[in-house]
Order: C-alpha cells, then sequence, then structure tokens
C-alpha cells in the first residue's frame, strides 16, 4: 500500500490542486492523509475523499510524526499543501525503489516568471539542484531529497525532532546513516512557486540553508550544505546564464547568498534563534 502525505497550513486555494494532482494517477492500493492545524485548509480537503488529520500546529515536523503513526502503506510520499504534481509522478518515484532504497527524491520544477529577478534565481537554483543530483547519482554518492515530493520506506524513521527546520535533509542523513540509498527520481516533477520578493526570499533560505548547519546538532558528518562547499562551486551557477541581462542577476545572486550565510552565522551562533523564531510561513509562494 502507499500513502501519499499532504502537509500544509493555511492553504485553502492550493490545498485542492495539490489533492488532485495525486487523486489523477493511476495509482493502485493507495491512501491520500492530509494534515493541517487550521479549519480553512482541512475544510477545503474534505471535499476530497482523503483522511483528515488536524495536527497541534507545532510545524511541519510535528505533522510528519503523527503522519508516521498514522499512515498505512510500506511507502510514504510526503508533499506539500501549496505544490502540485505531475502525471505518474507517484509510479516514477516507485520504480526508483529496490530492496536496498530508503528513499526517493522527487524533481522540483519552478512556476515563477522568469523574466524577472526571483524568478530567474527559482529556475537557476532549481536547475542546479537537479544537475548536481543526477550527478551525484550517477557517482553512487549520497543526495539530499527534496521535501516538495519524495518517497521513503514506512519505519526507517518513525520521528524526527520537532525543532528541525529542514526536515528533508534530516529524514535523508538518517536514511542514509541506516545504510539505505537514496534515489533520484528526475521525471517525478513537482511544480512549485517560489518567493517573489527579497522578503520572502530570505525568510525562506534562511530557514532551510540554516537548518543545514543545524544537522551538526544531530549527525557527526559535517553539514551537507556549508559556505565553504557552496563557495567553491560558484563559478559553476555562470554556466547557466544566456545573455547580459541573466549574467547580471548571476552575479547579483551570488552576493545575496554570500549576505544569507552571514544571516545564518548569526542565527545559528550569535542569535541561537530557536525553531519558532525561524519557522516562518512565506506569503508570496501560496
Amino acid at each position: 500500500m502507499i500513502s501519499i502525505i499532504i502537509t500544509g497550513y493555511k492553504e485553502p486555494k492550493t490545498i485542492g490542486k495539490a489533492i488532485e494532482s495525486f487523486q489523477e494517477q493511476k495509482i493502485k492500493d493507495s491512501e491520500i492523509i492530509v494534515l493541517a492545524p487550521d479549519k480553512e485548509t482541512l475544510d477545503v480537503a474534505k471535499k476530497y475523499k482523503v483522511k483528515i488529520t488536524k495536527d497541534p500546529g507545532k510545524g511541519k515536523p510535528s505533522a510528519l510524526n503523527l503522519a508516521f503513526k498514522k499512515a498505512k502503506g510500506d511507502i510514504l510520499v510526503l508533499s506539500d499543501g501549496d505544490v502540485y504534481v505531475s502525471d505518474n509522478s507517484v509510479n516514477e518515484l516507485l520504480e526508483n525503489f529496490n530492496d536496498n532504497t530508503g528513499a526517493v527524491s522527487g524533481h522540483p520544477v519552478s512556476l515563477n516568471d522568469k523574466n524577472t529577478f526571483f524568478g530567474y534565481v527559482s529556475h537557476l537554483l532549481t536547475f542546479m539542484a537537479d544537475k548536481i543530483r543526477k550527478k551525484l547519482i550517477k557517482e553512487n554518492k549520497f543526495i539530499v531529497c527534496s521535501g516538495y515530493l519524495y518517497a521513503i520506506k514506512k519505519g526507517i524513521v518513525k520521528e524526527i525532532p520537532e525543532d528541525i527546520l529542514s526536515d528533508d535533509a534530516y529524514i535523508s542523513r538518517f536514511i542514509a546513516n541506516k545504510n539505505y540509498k537514496i534515489g533520484y527520481a528526475e521525471n517525478a516533477l513537482v511544480y512549485v512557486k517560489y518567493p517573489d520578493n527579497l522578503k520572502d526570499w530570505i525568510k525562506q533560505k534562511r530557514r532551510s540553508t540554516g537548518g543545514y548547519e543545524q544537522l551538526k546538532k544531530y549527525f557527526d558528518e559535517k553539514a551537507m550544505r556549508s559556505f565553504s562547499q557552496e563557495a567553491s562551486g560558484v563559478f559553476s551557477v555562470f554556466s547557466y546564464p544566456k545573455n547580459i541581462k541573466e549574467l547580471y542577476w548571476t552575479k547579483k545572486l551570488v552576493f545575496l547568498r554570500l549576505y544569507l550565510w552571514l544571516l545564518i552565522f548569526y542565527d545559528t551562533y550569535v542569535k541561537k534563534k530557536k525553531f519558532e523564531e525561524t519557522w516562518v510561513r512565506i506569503e508570496s509562494t501560496k
């Protein structure tokens, strides 16, 4: 059995499409579980033939812990209430499982307008993420699953810390440390609206990228994304721009990422921010 788990928060406008994109697929023996703390999202979800769970509103990690207990499937497909997936995406994920596979990542695709700065940034970063995942898979190396769409074998991860900022990175590393491989289904597309302004972009990246630094508290390995790693690969992003405007935007992005790492250092080692201070809603992605 396959359990499709969709977590959301105040997403009544997008949860329907998220559910429909899974229901329209030909999936044998499956259940869809929708978790949200708010009545608005759950009221829309109730219009569909899905299982509804009101989570305690303590964040996505808490909702996932509840879902892990309720799910009946052998494979858990995890996604969000503000994205939607491509046709046959679930079967694409399942085809990449074998006995030694613990998780398989989907492939995020940006819905933003590429003719704007932050739209261009989202396309560049998703392109680079896809390129890096393909390269690492080819080299038989570890990859981090995308939290927008991925699948895991039930029972490997039973619970995650509720203060985790990057739950997808934590789960990926936890599964790899159990000697399971992580696969990549490049045709399992998930369509994502990314931040379209500086304030929201900083908020989101401060949370997600900063979450990698937080992992040092739980794992002996170095963070899977670090300033030194990013700095060493900075020149690779300059293979993406196709014109002068895009080249200028790419240079601007490099300086923005530097500023972001300074903020993350402040959050992590100076202010020592708590989960509830960093986990904030990003309005422009809804």
